[in-house]
């Protein structure tokens, strides 16, 4: 084996070690959240779950307190995690983390596969009429080819 191909860094081998899951409180996210709990229970891995918090200028530009309210959304998650974990704790452990990141929702859960070496990313479908035509976070991701992409009704 050479000294290239030994610090090469290897996804996937003997099933995910990090599974990352976007979520920004709606419905479909938390489903995701649930599934990729249960994925991560069940190969002993990482559940890695990410809020991206949005930039929103012309919030900022209206007056609107942007920043405090996406930290209220993160904290409400963490919340809602830290609660659903201490009520399966006795059934089953799980091994998380919270991150969050700033920017748009598929560029920042880009960064975050990217530095948290995922071996496999869950997002929610979109709920939002408009991203049938753009193209949602969760198509741009499984375009992308980077990752397995699970996408949760």
């Amino acid at each position: 084996m050479t000294e290239q191909h030994a610090q090469r860094f290897e996804r996937g081998t003997d099933g995910p070690k990090v599974i990352v899951v976007g979520v920004d409180g709606s419905d479909s996210s938390l489903r995701a959240a649930a599934y990729a709990g249960g994925l991560a229970r069940r190969q002993r891995a990482l559940l890695a779950v990410v809020y991206v918090q949005p930039l929103l200028a012309g919030g900022a530009a209206l007056g609107a307190p942007v920043a405090d309210t996406t930290d209220e959304i993160a904290e409400d998650l963490v919340a809602q995690i830290r609660d659903a974990t201490e009520r399966v704790k006795d059934i089953y452990e799980i091994r998380w983390e919270f991150h969050t990141f700033r920017g748009d929702p598929y560029n920042g859960l880009v960064r975050a596969a990217d530095e948290l070496k995922a071996d496999a990313v869950v997002v929610g479908a979109s709920e939002q009429a408009g991203h049938r035509i753009v193209g949602s976070v969760a198509i741009r991701l499984v375009k992308a080819g980077r990752w397995p992409v699970t996408v949760v009704p």
